[in-house]
């Protein structure tokens, strides 16, 4: 083993290679070392082991995890940025016996993880491999540092396949002692590594089994009562060679789990018995899942034999909210489900089918009630530090659709995503709208200039496909994806013209861009995105409005986004906002809008004197609409309006999810304005307290935990009076907006104020 006693290196990993072992692809090789220390373990002052893999990895001193956090190192965009873990081994170092022993286990992960779908089968390299370096330092001053060489022995584990999509296969008989694997070495590119930013991925609680039944076909089935995403943990003792399969689903259908929204993804895990008392936890793998199919458990399976580990990245929950609906507190819960699962890593789509990646649109529509419910302020600076190398690295200049780029690797026919290429309204302004939200939420100046940059891209990316006319008609779009009239087989064939999504979304986005750049003092930059808001507000007003206020494709989400947006001012605003009052009372207060419309059009009508029309669409519950997956019994935000049909079906597209939290995003709305709780300055270092009550609601209750402290609203509805009740940190200045007219100043502490409605 290299052991040194030089002064600490400027990369921790600058002694280690990367170990590999030739063996079947779905086995977790298991990397050992032995080290004699060079002084007493009583003299041990602390000791440190850094690791990172290309895959994912699990690491031990003396047997003993150095971590409660798993499938490190995470997912990043690894050609550019492959992030290193640092964890404090001191008490297991000073406390051992004999020599150290160090042990270091190697899953796919994300590296060789067949990602994607369809036939992408989208890999980093064909090798997975993992590097550590442990340093301990002694009473005297000495350094010992031991790292990765081909000095390491390997052999098999007890994990006999892994795969994200897949699951993973456990066989107990060989903890014994695995065959020995040969080892290969390969050097690390220091260029690309960094230091983990983002929250680690960690078990967060266990749920237990509600119900355990038998199918019409006489299948095992499990009810956890909640979709969620991990894995099952359990404990059993049978035969020894016995094998129990366990297959994971979102929902049932005709009595059975309903596996066809999986795709290719298999979701099943099994389990090899040693004969004695086995615990088994696959932390290879994830699942999306509501349900579990179990075949083999040695006798009669019971709830209590079981239970779910619900796994995703670490974030501190920040926001509540609840309200005299039922429906609707559900439904914020259940959007807070969705982000829970889908933050693992990177923000995802879903995570149960053969996806699982990180679209840009999703985010884009769903990062400002996200950090709302929770800090997110690492985690998605995290990625959009890899957003921004990807599309630095781009070769059209554009935000790729996804984050990490992965699908650059897919196996796709030549031309396959072509229709996708070049940059795109909504999933490309994510480069603008999540720095924004965080900017928002955080009010973090240093952030918002390492994000600016991917602005500035993004913008200039743009400009090419702008037309002579001045709009954003140029190009492939995504346009209102998923607009529930769309057919199943084609969720971009919406009614809303995608010139005109995309040209309002060039405005808000350069409209931010400027903002930002003024704010970071950059006079000229805010000066040139200024020309370019107002230059395509001019010409969306002139080529996309009438006198009358109608515009282009009317329908609600062009409205929902030009009024949200900021892009009609004045009577046209007024005009525009009454015809989507008409819109929403037309259809019946069921929702017409998709991807692109769905976050803003409770906005546009709340903000534009319509607040009952807003309210009703909320508490409509006949499909389409945010509670009709409640009324059927969904935990989670869906995909689709309709992913399971009223008769209890799973729609007939391909493309179904029950775990999506994008068309969530009207909990913002929910969040500011039935909670009333909104930021008057970035950060909230100032408060508008402006609680729009509604019918249907007559109570509500929101608080957030901001950089300045808690803020607390809660408003009742009784006889025609409204009381408002506010808790402020200290010094914190609100601005409290009440229906009769009045604005009062306050300044921290808590306030009761009454009103006439």
């Amino acid at each position: 083993m290299p052991v040194s006693a030089s002064p600490v290196p400027v990369s921790p990993l600058s002694e280690a290679v990367f170990l590999s072992a030739e063996a079947a692809e779905g086995v977790a090789p298991r990397f050992t070392a032995t080290v004699p220390l060079t002084a007493l373990r009583d003299d041990v002052v602390t000791a440190t082991l850094w690791a990172t893999a290309r895959g994912v990895y699990e690491a031990e001193v003396d047997g003993v995890p150095v971590t409660d956090s798993v499938l490190n190192p995470g997912w990043t965009s690894y050609e550019w940025r492959l992030t290193y873990q640092q964890f404090d081994v001191t008490d297991t170092v000073r406390g051992g016996h004999d020599d150290v022993r160090l042990t270091l286990i190697l899953g796919n992960g994300w590296w060789r993880g067949h990602l994607g779908f369809g036939d992408a089968d989208a890999d980093y390299g064909d090798e997975i491999a993992v590097a550590a370096t442990l340093e301990v330092v002694y009473r005297d001053g000495s350094v010992q540092r031991v790292s990765t060489s081909d000095a390491w022995g390997a052999a098999a584990s007890d994990v006999t396949r892994n795969s994200l999509y897949r699951g993973q296969s456990v066989d107990a008989r060989l903890r014994e002692g695995g065959a020995p694997l040969a080892v290969r070495t390969s050097e690390i590119d220091h260029g690309v590594l960094a230091p983990q930013t983002s929250p680690p991925v960690r078990r967060h609680e266990a749920v237990p089994a509600q119900r355990v039944w038998r199918s019409p076909s006489g299948r095992t089935l499990v009810d956890f009562g909640q979709n969620l995403v991990g894995w099952l943990r359990f404990t059993v003792q049978g035969s020894r060679g016995d094998l129990i399969r366990i297959r994971h689903a979102e929902v049932l259908e005709d009595g059975e789990l309903g596996v066809r929204p999986l795709r290719s993804a298999d979701a099943t895990d099994e389990f090899v018995l040693s004969g004695g008392v086995d615990a088994f936890e696959p932390t290879f793998t994830f699942h999306g899942f509501r349900y579990a199919e179990v075949e083999g458990w040695p006798g009669e399976l019971r709830a209590a034999d079981l239970e779910a580990v619900v796994v995703h990245s670490e974030m501190a929950r920040t926001g509540r909210f609840s309200c005299s609906d039922p429906l609707v507190t559900r439904l914020v819960d259940n959007s807070v489900w969705s982000q829970r699962g889908n933050f693992l890593s990177v923000p995802t789509d879903c995570p149960q089918r053969d996806e699982r990646l990180g679209w840009t649109g999703d985010i884009a529509a769903f990062a400002a009630s996200a950090s709302f419910s929770f800090d997110t302020a690492d985690f998605l600076d995290s990625w959009l530090q890899d957003l921004r190398l990807e599309t630095e690295h781009a070769p059209d200049g554009a935000v790729p659709f996804v984050v990490p780029a992965v699908l650059k690797y897919a196996n796709f026919p030549a031309g396959h995503l072509s229709e996708w290429a070049g940059p795109t309204a909504i999933w490309g302004d994510a480069a603008v709208w999540v720095p924004q939200a965080l900017w928002q939420a955080y009010g973090d100046a240093d952030r918002l200039a390492a994000h600016y940059p991917a602005m500035a891209m993004h913008l200039s990316s743009i400009e090419p496909l702008i037309s002579e006319r001045g709009l954003w008609e140029r190009g492939n779009q995504f346009g209102d994806w998923l607009d529930p009239d769309a057919p199943p087989e084609d969720p971009a064939a919406a009614k809303a013209d995608a010139a005109v999504v995309a040209t309002a979304c060039l405005y808000r986005s350069a409209s931010f861009a400027a903002e930002a750049a003024a704010v970071l003092g950059n006079d000229a930059e805010a000066h040139r995105w200024r020309g370019l808001a107002a230059r395509t507000r001019d010409a969306f007003v002139r080529h996309y409005v009438d006198d009358d206020g109608i515009v282009r494709s009317d329908c609600a989400t062009v409205y929902a986004l030009a009024i949200t947006f900021g892009v009609l001012e004045g009577d046209l605003r007024s005009r525009a906002a009454a015809r989507l009052a008409e819109i929403v009372r037309e259809s019946g207060f069921r929702v017409t809008t998709g991807f692109a419309g769905t976050p803003y059009v409770t906005w546009a009508l709340s903000e534009t004197g319509h607040v009952d029309e807003a309210y009703r669409l909320l508490l409509e519950k006949e499909c389409p609409s945010w509670l009709y997956p409640i009324t059927m019994g969904a935990t989670t935000v869906w995909e689709r309006w309709d992913s399971m049909l009223p008769d209890g079906s799973i729609n007939p597209g391909e493309m179904t999810s029950f775990n999506h939290y994008a068309l969530g995003a009207v909990v913002d709305w929910i969040h500011q304005v039935v909670g009333g709780l909104r930021p008057a300055a970035p950060g909230y270092a100032r408060v508008r307290v402006e609680p729009r009550p509604g019918p249907g609601i007559e109570w509500a209750e929101t608080s957030l935990r901001t950089r300045q402290g808690e803020v607390s609203v809660a408003w009742r509805v009784a006889s025609g009076e409204l009381t408002v009740e506010v808790a402020l940190p200290d010094d914190v200045p609100a601005e409290v907006v009440l229906p009769d007219g009045r604005t009062v100043e306050v300044r921290g502490g808590g306030h009761v104020f009454t009103s006439t409605l």
